[in-house]
This record gives C-alpha cells, sequence and structure tokens, in this order.
C-alpha cells in the first residue's frame, strides 16, 4: 500500500488505565487518515533495543498497528504496549544491549544517536510519546535533534505542565475515593485514625481532591511539610467529634514533616531519571501519631489503621473520563499532524482542548498553588468559590 507516512506511538513510564484507550483513538484515526502506524514496545527501551538492518527480527521491539489489535485493547487498563523507566540519554553501561556495547563504553551513555537512527530505520515520520514529565522530557530533547513529535500527557499525580489534566488522573482520583470509603469500616469498627497513603511525588492533587470530595478530614501535601503535633490535635479532634470516633488523613509520598530533610524512600536505588522509590511516609506519620495521641486524648493511646494504596489506584481499568479523554487526546494529536504541526503536547486548558509546545515540560514544576487552595493551619483544601473554576479547580495554570 501507499501510505501517507508512518506514525509511531510509544508508553513510557508508570502504567495508567487510559493509556490504551489512548492508543487505540491514535490508531482508528491515523489508520483511516492513511497512515501506516506501529507500536514501539517497553518506550524508549524499544527503540535503544531496536537493532537496525533490514535483515533482522525486530517484531519485539516494534509492532504494526491494526484496527482489530487496537479495539481489543482499547477497552482495558495498563499499556499493551508495554512501559519502560528508560532514558536514552543516561543509560548505565550495564543496561546496554549487546549490540550497543562496544558503541558505548562509558559509566553512564547517551545513546541518542542510536535513537535517531533507530527512528529513521524503522521509517516513523511522526513519533507521539504518551506519557509524564519524564518521557516528554525526552521528547522534547528529540524534537530538538528534528523529529516530529506530538506528546501526550499522562500521569496520575496530574503533574505535566501546560495542561489541566494528564490520562490517568480522573481513575486515581476515583480509586482513591472508593478506597478510602472502603477503609472507613475498619477504621470505624477499632475507632481508630486512618492514614492512606497516595501517590504524589512533587505534587499534592491526588489527595487535595479526595479530601475535597470528603473521603478524608485532612491531608499532608508535599508542597507544605507539615509539623506532626498539628496533625496529631486536628486529628484526634476530628475523631472525637465523629459518631463512630475515627478520623481519616491522606498522606502524599511526597510529603515531608517539618525538620525533615528529605522526601521518604524505599531504598537507595535510582531510575535512569535519578528517582529513588518514593514510600514510607504513611508509616513514619502512623508511628508518630500513635506515639503523640495521648498528649490530645486526655492521656488515651489511639490507635491507627495503615495503607498504602499503591498500584491499586493504576490497574483495572479506566473509568469514564480515562477513556473519554484519550479519545480526544489521540484524535487532537492526530489534528495537528495533518497541519503538518510537531513539537507540540496536547492539553486540556480551562476546559477546552488545546496544545501547547513540548518544551514547556521542562520549563517549570506543576504543583498544587498552596496559598490559593491549602489551608496551612487546618491541613485540608480551601476555596473561596467554585464559580468560573475548571471542574478539577486547582489543576488549572492560568
Amino acid at each position: 500500500m501507499n501510505y501517507r507516512g508512518t506514525i509511531g506511538i510509544l508508553t513510557g513510564g508508570g502504567d495508567v488505565p487510559g493509556l490504551n484507550p489512548a492508543i487505540r483513538a491514535v490508531t482508528f484515526r491515523a489508520l483511516r487518515e492513511g497512515y501506516r502506524v506501529v507500536g514501539i514496545r517497553r518506550g524508549w527501551g524499544g527503540l535503544v533495543d531496536y537493532v537496525l538492518g533490514n535483515q533482522v527480527d525486530n517484531s519485539a521491539h516494534v509492532q504494526p498497528l491494526t484496527e482489530d489489535i487496537v479495539n481489543r485493547a482499547g477497552r482495558t487498563g495498563g499499556t499493551f504496549l508495554h512501559t519502560s523507566r528508560t532514558l536514552p540519554a543516561r543509560l548505565p553501561r550495564a543496561a546496554l544491549p549487546g549490540h550497543l556495547q562496544s558503541r558505548y563504553t562509558d559509566d553512564i551513555n547517551d545513546v541518542t544517536p542510536h535513537i535517531l537512527q533507530a527512528i529513521e530505520d524503522i521509517g516513523i515520520d511522526y513519533l507521539i510519546p504518551i506519557g509524564g514529565d519524564d518521557t516528554l522530557s525526552y521528547a522534547d530533547r528529540l524534537h530538538r535533534e528534528g523529529i516530529r513529535i506530538v506528546g501526550i500527557p499522562k500521569t496520575m499525580d496530574n503533574d505535566v505542565p501546560g495542561t489541566d489534566y494528564c490520562i490517568g488522573f480522573s481513575t486515581c482520583v476515583t480509586r482513591t475515593i472508593e478506597l478510602t470509603h472502603t477503609l472507613r469500616t475498619t477504621a470505624g469498627s477499632h475507632e481508630r485514625l486512618l492514614v492512606i497513603e497516595v501517590f504524589g511525588r512533587y505534587a499534592g492533587f491526588t489527595a487535595m481532591l479526595p479530601t475535597m470530595a470528603g473521603a478524608a478530614d485532612r491531608c499532608v501535601i508535599p508542597e507544605q511539610p507539615f509539623d506532626i503535633h498539628d496533625l496529631t490535635k486536628l486529628l484526634v479532634d476530628d475523631r472525637n467529634r465523629h459518631p463512630s470516633a475515627y478520623a481519616v488523613v491522606l498522606v502524599s509520598e511526597g510529603a515531608t514533616m517539618i525538620n525533615e530533610e528529605s522526601m521518604s524512600f524505599e531504598g537507595q536505588e535510582k531510575d535512569q531519571y535519578g528517582h529513588r522509590k518514593l514510600g514510607g511516609i504513611g508509616d513514619k506519620v502512623s508511628a508518630r501519631l500513635k506515639e503523640l495521641t495521648p498528649e490530645y486524648n486526655r492521656g488515651q493511646r489511639i490507635n491507627i489503621v495503615n495503607q498504602r494504596l499503591g498500584y491499586l489506584v493504576r490497574c483495572g481499568n479506566p473509568d469514564a473520563l480515562d477513556s473519554i479523554v484519550p479519545m480526544a487526546y489521540g484524535n487532537l494529536a492526530l489534528d495537528l499532524i495533518l497541519k503538518g504541526r510537531s513539537g507540540h503536547l496536547v492539553a486540556l486548558r480551562n476546559g477546552c482542548y488545546a496544545s501547547v509546545p513540548i518544551d514547556i515540560v521542562t520549563s517549570r514544576k506543576k504543583v498544587v498553588s498552596v496559598e490559593q487552595y491549602y489551608n496551612k493551619e487546618r491541613l485540608r483544601p480551601k476555596y473561596e468559590t467554585f464559580r468560573n473554576q475548571p471542574m478539577f479547580i486547582m489543576t488549572s495554570e492560568s
């Protein structure tokens, strides 16, 4: 067949519900517009592993996409193209595939020249990476190297700059609310404090929105270090006022107590983007609450229910928004391609679909505006009016 060109799609970073609907939307529209579509497997890792040459079997790294393939997957969660946290600009020698080991010999290697050759070898005219700020920051690098890029934002934390909404955020908030309400039965039965650790490395949106929706009494977020004594007093007061004698706090994984030097990590190992795996702040908060509650509860200790939601909010099928928005994002990406535009990130801004230059991803961090939306004394969201606010209220940058 004579194609208008070839479009490549990849998914990078953590999995979220909504990735497969986005792949489906891109593929359906692209095929009907006369393009050939290929999926790059395992994110940027698929291009690293790609072996140059026409006589090489690269089916483990590049997959032709058809309507039948993506239609089945498009109703499910996760990513059928698989994903990785590979960063070709900082690839450790130990992670180099065999075909690159003689070409790159440093401890940390920038294999971007190989990536550019792989893209050319596959024949990709436009590349659509779906990911968070890490995946998209390397996409910006490729754009500056001359690759035609149209990015789609994805992350449960909803912290990609330039867009009010990232794929996966709604399902994360929905699951957080559901699971928190489910855990209430145990907290109430035993008259305990319920501490739930949720995602959010730098941004507290996934703790703020469920709390605003009534899932928790308090929340602590990465943007504002908190005093554990203040939190204890507030939660004890909340518990003592509650008919079932319990209270709930959502703790962002990136939150820190006042006077702590850093976030809480599971270990010392870093990924290729320089991130250590977060985890443990919920345990710390739980231990300190148990220790301090007698000071604020007439000498009586209050026990704790401590739960990290983790992968429970990122697995399974997408909710309605994470089925609809990826469809729109995929079609918006094709709109840009059909106009010959690249170096853009599709976006939602003030309730309207739009696009922004992809270099916005590396320009700043997107976080909760503490002064506007967070009550530092009450450790919970604040608002003055909802009139003319975007649907998710605090996620707009305008």
